[in-house]
């Protein structure tokens, strides 16, 4: 599948990526692992070469250094799995802050930090507040939302000749991988004015992960339908998995969130052929809201059934991610949806306390036991603005730079500054985070042909180093982190296993709205979105299916049917640009 190929382009899109095309053909001294490494930022800096000079090409180095302020959050996994078990390193100086002020001459200073993902609710209000007071720093990590405001206000740098200029050619064909989208959600009037850290749609695939070692013990088969899934959670919660004689266990997690990529139910939907949260074509052609369709019903059905089963925790609908991962921990969960790193958080944790425990990633099912259809939300969620008047703005895209030269670039140390053998993601250390769109099923397809063909020297890069955690996991090591997790992604029965069956078998359905947010999602997306969860919540325990009716009336009144027709404009305008493109 070409994603590229598969998504109509539109023409900023198709020509921002003729002119990295030229950039790369006309980059020779500039580019990264060129032809002349005389541009690079050591030499650079030690010639003493003007400021011009220095900051020229796209990892040229600023003499002297410069300082540029950011704002970031400090999520439960950063904390714990990687500067938890690093020595000499923190939030503020570690290898890539390092690296930053030592190759590029860029040190960054943090105005603040919160604690949790770029989602919850402490950063995005301290995040609004911010936005609101006018006090920005240089550089602006924001979602589709906070960059649509500040661009109607005139409050950051156009970027469009900036990322032209200093942009690699290896950044520029990673950011053009999952198509036109994250450049046009970036794009106002014409005009770039972020630099989109675009994200790997497929990596948004749920499966659902079970305990094997309680399916054995209860004697029961992997699912192949819902029935199964249903089947399975009620056993869990039932039949004492856990030998300890109490019923004290559950069969599903669930988080008051409802969504994400931990604990996420959006693939148990799918299995009831409803995909919330996403816009899909109907059977007219025009784009859809899923969550609003007649098949949510069938799915908050069933998970009313689970909850009036006693198969969810009776809490979820206060508890947060984190706090349900306590109980996957202490062994009190045995079934939950969720992303590929799922095995790394949270369920690594309960291998940690329980030895014995195991768990496994399967194909998400459907009710007639066909493949499902594995929903993946437009995955460019943040983009990286810059204050206007900032004295550096080119900065933000030569951090972009140099996070890819060095996972992935000619000069890459990925074993030091993606995931080490010592500890779990450090490229989460990074400020700013592209990746390739399918490095990991790549990657996972590259280790299965060694594991069949025994042609190790093969391996260079970030495969190298993934197979040394399984070869350190296979020989039984307690040295390195999380070995267990990565085995659980990136074996034979791993995780991405399952992405490679999904992607050859054309499960994938990609959410059609890619755009800028349009006016009235700006306007009502969070008050809509927050009467969704309270609703589903409210049905999931025990409230009259009939509320649902209800919630898609009141969903169209407030904005929903405005924001339909937005988006359908917005749809049929790609559509066009597509019709174009194939004609010239």
């Amino acid at each position: 599948m070409n994603k590229s190929k598969a998504r109509s382009m539109s023409a900023l899109g198709s020509a921002m990526m003729l002119l990295a095309a030229l950039a790369a053909c006309d980059s020779g001294s500039e580019g990264i692992g060129g032809g002349n490494a005389g541009a690079s930022s050591a030499a650079t800096r030690s010639s003493g070469g003007t400021g011009t000079e220095a900051t020229s090409g796209p990892l040229g180095s600023y003499d002297p250094p410069i300082e540029i302020t950011t704002v970031r959050n400090l999520s439960d996994i950063v904390e714990n799995n990687v500067l938890g078990v690093l020595k000499d390193e923190n939030f503020e100086d570690n290898r890539w802050s390092r690296l930053y002020a030592d190759r590029l001459g860029i040190k960054i200073k943090y105005n603040w930090v919160v604690k949790g993902n770029d989602t919850s609710d402490p950063y995005l209000q301290k995040m609004n507040v911010m936005l609101a007071s006018g006090d920005l720093p240089d550089i602006i990590p924001v979602n589709a939302t906070q960059l649509k405001q500040l661009a109607d206000t005139d409050e950051i740098e156009d970027m469009t000749d900036l990322y032209e200029r200093y942009a690699s050619p290896e950044l520029k064909n990673i950011l053009s991988e999952e198509g036109a989208g994250p450049f046009d959600a970036a794009t106002f009037g014409g005009r770039l004015m972020a630099i989109p850290q675009t994200g790997s749609s497929i990596e948004q695939a749920q499966f659902v992960w079970i305990r094997t070692d309680w399916l054995d013990r209860l004697g029961l088969q992997p699912p192949k339908t819902m029935n199964d899934i249903l089947a399975i959670s009620k056993a869990f919660a039932a039949r004492d998995p856990d030998g300890d004689g109490q019923k004290d266990t559950y069969g599903l997690a669930v988080t008051k969130d409802l969504w994400g990529g931990s604990m996420g139910l959006e693939g148990f939907a799918a299995g009831y052929g409803a995909f919330p949260n996403i816009w899909m074509e109907g059977a007219a052609g025009k784009l859809v809201y899923g969550s609003v369709q007649p098949e949510m019903k069938r799915a908050l059905l069933a998970l009313q059934g689970m909850y009036r089963g006693g198969e969810l925790d009776e809490e979820f609908g206060v508890k947060e991610g984190t706090k349900v991962s306590e109980a996957i921990a202490s062994g009190k969960i045995g079934m939950a949806y969720g992303q590929q790193w799922n095995s790394i958080w949270p369920l690594q944790l309960n291998k940690n306390a329980d030895p014995n425990a195991q768990w496994r990633a399967f194909p998400i099912v459907s009710e007639s036991g066909g493949p499902a259809k594995v929903p993946l939300k437009f995955s460019t969620t943040k983009f990286f603005a810059v204050r206007k008047g900032a004295a550096h703005p080119e900065a933000v895209i030569k951090l972009f730079n140099m996070h890819v030269e060095k996972n992935w670039g000619k000069t890459q140390e990925n074993a030091y500054y993606y995931a080490p053998p010592d500890a779990e993601s450090v490229w989460q250390l990074s400020l700013v985070q592209p990746a390739p769109t399918k490095k990991n099923l790549e990657l996972f397809r590259t280790l299965d042909e060694v594991r069949r063909t025994g042609d190790k020297p093969k391996l260079t890069g970030e495969a190298k180093a993934v197979q040394q955690k399984l070869d350190a996991y296979a020989s039984g090591s307690k040295e390195g982190f999380a070995l267990w997790g990565w085995e659980r992604i990136y074996g034979p029965e791993g995780a991405e296993s399952v992405v490679d069956q999904y992607d050859k078998n054309e499960q994938f359905l990609f959410d059609k709205f890619e755009g800028a947010p349009t006016a009235t999602m700006v306007e009502r997306q969070t008050t809509l979105d927050k009467m969704q969860n309270e609703v589903f919540v409210r049905i999931i325990l025990g409230a009259p299916i009939g509320e649902f009716d209800k919630f898609v009336q009141d969903w169209n009144k407030l904005g929903g049917e405005q924001i339909t027709r937005e988006v359908n404009d917005y749809y049929a305008s790609v559509k066009g640009k597509a019709r174009i493109d194939q004609t010239e």
